[in-house]
């Protein structure tokens, strides 16, 4: 656990249940299969991992999301308590890296069932400036064909700087292509968490993966009249997203949204908006937009949200989908796309 003089922000019970709908943060003290209810008490990291729980596996889990809505998921601390009771799930499923207080009481968990969404696809090491495919005339779309068919050879991605446990960009759920690779991973971990329901999770699975075809090829087709490749954000959340639809994001902090921008780097950001006809600099709706209005205000260029979909504030009223064709009405609009 962090043994630093900060203090462990605490998620209140309130809070957790409001997370899609999620149970009580007692779990049923059951190592595989359902609990005394009949239903899989899934713990899930943040909010991506929960909505694939909770849409695989529908009225058969209870999913608690550790991270409430609104909440900064990388700044996430674990009381003991909540660590003891996360050994109590009967799966978990999270992104290693992103969260370093979820992946230390994961490792002591216990846990038999596990989903850890980058050992579904593959992760890259992305700086603040991330170039599409298309950028680089790689052929765009095509680059990406052999990664399309599923885990094994990630083909599309040759040459690119894969990352490491340590080093990836852990965004990979802005790119409906990864997504749907994590969720077929998630899918088949709770088969194997509750194999009497197998049929029902391997539906689900494929629905959900075929909406995220639907989606990948909105944002294909509403891209294609982009007047400009390049956008601007605070957040270098985007990585993924850019290479899937060669896009061109240039970010004023690095993977970590906290970090603070050099004199240099908002100079170099100047040069690019110039050049590249940027209007619009992004910053995301959980986090201050004072350095995006700064950039802006200097520049004479708009700003707007790009959700970077780390948690959503009303899970009620919104949902993956809901704010990733938010985010692709934003792009549209920022890169001139008819």
């Amino acid at each position: 656990m962090n043994t630093g003089p900060r203090l462990p922000r605490l998620i209140r019970t309130s809070a957790a249940l409001t997370a899609l709908g999620a149970g009580a943060l007692t779990l049923a003290a059951c190592g595989s299969g359902a609990g005394d209810d009949g239903k899989v008490h899934v713990a899930a990291s943040f909010y991506p991992m929960a909505y694939l729980a909770q849409q695989i596996g529908g009225d058969r889990v209870e999913v608690e999301n550790l991270t409430q809505p609104g909440t900064e998921p990388h700044d996430l601390e674990l009381s003991p308590k909540q660590t003891g009771q996360l050994s109590e799930a009967d799966m978990i499923v999270y992104l290693k890296g992103l969260q370093p207080a979820v992946d230390e009481a994961v490792e002591q968990s216990g846990v038999e069932n596990i989903a850890e969404a980058t050992s579904f696809t593959t992760l890259e090491k992305h700086g603040t400036d991330v170039h599409g495919e298309e950028d680089h005339e790689h052929g765009g779309e095509e680059g990406h064909e052999g990664h399309d068919e599923g885990h094994e050879g990630h083909e599309g991605h040759e040459g690119h700087d894969h990352g490491d446990e340590t080093g990836g960009d852990p965004h990979v759920w802005l790119d409906p292509v990864r997504y749907a690779e994590v969720a077929e991973g998630v899918g088949k971990q709770l088969q194997k968490a509750d194999p009497d329901h197998k049929d029902e999770y391997k539906k689900n699975t494929e629905a959900l993966v075929e909406k995220l075809g639907t989606l990948d090829e909105e944002f294909k087709d509403g891209l294609k009249g982009k007047k400009t490749d390049t956008f601007i954000t605070t957040h270098a959340a985007f990585g993924y997203l850019a290479e899937r639809y060669g896009l061109h994001e240039e970010a004023v902090a690095g993977i970590d949204p906290e970090s603070e921008p050099s004199a240099a780097r908002m100079k170099e950001l100047h040069d690019v908006a110039k050049k590249d006809e940027v209007d619009t600099v992004f910053f995301e709706n959980n986090a201050s937009d004072k350095t995006a209005k700064t950039l802006a205000g200097d520049l004479n260029l708009k700003t707007a949200v790009l959700s970077p979909l780390e948690s959503v504030k009303n899970p009620k009223t919104q949902d993956y989908f809901s704010v990733m064709h938010q985010n692709l009405t934003a792009l549209k609009t920022a890169l001139g796309a008819q």
